[in-house]
């Protein structure tokens, strides 16, 4: 592990997320792109199972990203050195809430969360070789009562699309937040205490 690290100080991240790059950064954790090829179907990675709850689902997805990522590693015979991916869902009650499809998908989650307390469901995992390490974070966001007319307002920045649950909690949906508790890098996509650790955990210098 330690040779890896060495021979390429950065972690390859498994994610297009211009949020999880900030988050490593933020860490001081060098990294690059590990992107899918246009020939894979990353989307199908997120189907949900019948009757699969949002921590198993979260769990699941993210170690497929973290395996899809290794292969696409050895595929391109890049240098070695530590895969990071993770995955972020909504959940309501056992509902979960992806990303939604367009805006009308975007004002019906919306419209599900308002006045209510929901779940935020981040998992990281890394690879350091052949070793594997995942960790979940959880967090509670509750939502001021919101109007059509506000929710039709927020979905035109076009801020929800591409977002799990139809909001960045980082952007203009803040002004509607009313309690948070758990961990904020988490909602926004990668939990800084849960990554470090894990990084730290396969002899990572974080």
């Amino acid at each position: 592990m330690r040779s890896s690290w060495q021979a390429a100080p950065f972690v390859y991240l498994a994610s297009q997320s211009p949020r999880r790059r900030q988050l490593l950064d933020q860490l001081g954790v060098p990294h690059q792109l590990l992107l899918a090829d246009p020939s894979e179907d990353a989307e199908a990675l997120e189907a949900v199972l019948r009757g699969e709850t949002p921590a198993r689902y979260v769990a699941r997805v993210t170690g497929l990203k973290l395996e899809a990522a290794v292969a696409r590693h050895r595929a391109r015979g890049l240098p070695p050195a530590p895969i990071l991916c993770a995955d972020t869902t909504v959940a309501l009650g056992r509902r979960i809430l992806g990303k939604p499809v367009d805006a009308a998908d975007a004002c019906t989650m919306l419209a599900a969360l308002s006045g209510r307390q929901h779940r935020v469901l981040t998992a990281v995992a890394v690879a350091v070789g052949r070793k594997r390490g995942q960790a979940l974070s959880v967090s509670q966001v509750r939502f001021a009562s919101l109007s059509r007319r506000q929710i039709e307002h927020y979905v035109a920045t076009g801020e929800p699309l591409g977002k799990a649950g139809a909001y960045a909690v980082q952007g203009r949906i803040a002004a509607h937040i009313t309690h948070l508790s758990g961990s904020y890098s988490g909602i926004m996509g990668l939990p800084l205490f849960e990554t470090a650790s894990l990084l730290r955990d396969h002899g990572l210098p974080v």
